[in-house]
């Protein structure tokens, strides 16, 4: 079977997570991803999580489907095989620090002139200008700007919380993959080679505008609904956890048929979808007090029945 992105070259000289998954989720595709690596230690990745005869775990998983080649860009023999690597690649993907590879003579203005059909994809923190583009950038670091940890913030205290994942880096990862596949389209279409910057941010904010953000959307006017998330809640049983989301009336309606108490979908304060988020709290305490009287088994097989979106909280194992 042909894969979709065969015949497409990467120079792939990303470290940790973004860069790598991007490469990683086109390398899956089809095309040729060639990683390169500063001599002696490497991507500090390799070393993290667990290894199996010298065999990291996260490495792998953001890596596999690669070729490598370790290069020392600071000489100018690494610099030549780079430049050498760039005549024949489609792409090249970089998470340098804004300005560091432009002091190497590996800048985007530099690699054009040895292939004018390249794509150049750089990928930060906060972007190439700006108060913040020097910084160095962790995962955590975005998830604190972004708006995310107030996201997850404890329901009872209103203390910010981080996700506990990588989930900037990859929801990076992921626009970066497209972003690449935008260019190739583009370049394929006769639109030629192309810089393409991306930062964690951007990225961020723009993965929680439908939602999170939606408060923000209208200047005046608009009238302000909960966060869509207070629909969310895991929810105790005698014997576990579960977890259901009814959005529509008739959700709502099969889901108090399966705990037993159709009377609630008659409540006033429950009538609507919009009733239902303003009532929130209310509506989630008086739910979290029936599901505590089920067994999970009990309990999800009554869900299933009504056909309401449930599912077992499941540990990783």
């Amino acid at each position: 079977m042909t894969l979709l992105l065969e015949g497409v070259r990467i120079v792939d000289l990303s470290a940790v997570i973004s860069g790598p998954m991007a490469t990683q989720i086109l390398a899956d595709q089809g095309a040729d991803v060639i990683k390169v690596e500063a001599p002696g230690p490497g991507d500090i990745v390799r070393y993290l999580g667990p290894t199996k005869n010298g065999v990291n775990a996260m490495f792998t998983a953001v890596n596999r489907n690669k070729r490598g080649i370790v290069l020392n860009l600071k000489s100018p023999e690494g610099r030549q095989v780079l430049l050498d690597l760039v005549k024949t690649a489609d792409v090249i993907v970089e998470n340098f620090r804004p300005g560091a590879l432009e002091r190497l003579g590996l800048g985007y203005p530099q690699l054009k002139a040895v292939n004018d059909g390249l794509i150049y994809v750089s990928m930060s923190g906060f972007g190439d200008h700006g108060p913040y583009a020097k910084r160095r950038v962790y995962d955590p670091v975005i998830q604190a700007t972004s708006g995310f940890s107030f996201t997850q913030a404890n329901a009872a205290t209103g203390e910010p919380q981080l996700i506990q994942t990588l989930v900037c880096d990859k929801t990076m990862a992921i626009t970066a993959a497209q972003a690449i596949t935008a260019a190739l389209y583009a370049k394929a279409k006769g639109r030629g080679g192309r810089l393409v910057e991306i930062n964690m941010l951007d990225s961020a904010i723009a993965f929680l505008w439908p939602d999170a953000y939606y408060n923000l959307v209208f200047e005046e006017g608009a009238n302000r609904a909960p966060d869509f998330a207070s629909f969310y809640s895991i929810r105790k049983t005698k014997d576990g956890y579960i977890t259901m989301l009814a959005i529509s009336d008739d959700e709502f309606r099969a889901t108090t048929r399966a705990i037993g108490r159709p009377d609630i979908a008659d409540d006033p304060r429950f009538k609507t979808v919009v009733d239902r988020m303003q009532n929130a709290k209310v509506m989630t305490d008086i739910i979290s007090a029936i599901v505590a009287q089920f067994a999970t088994a009990e309990l999800t097989a009554r869900l299933e029945a009504e056909d309401v979106p449930h599912a077992r909280v499941l540990k990783r194992e």
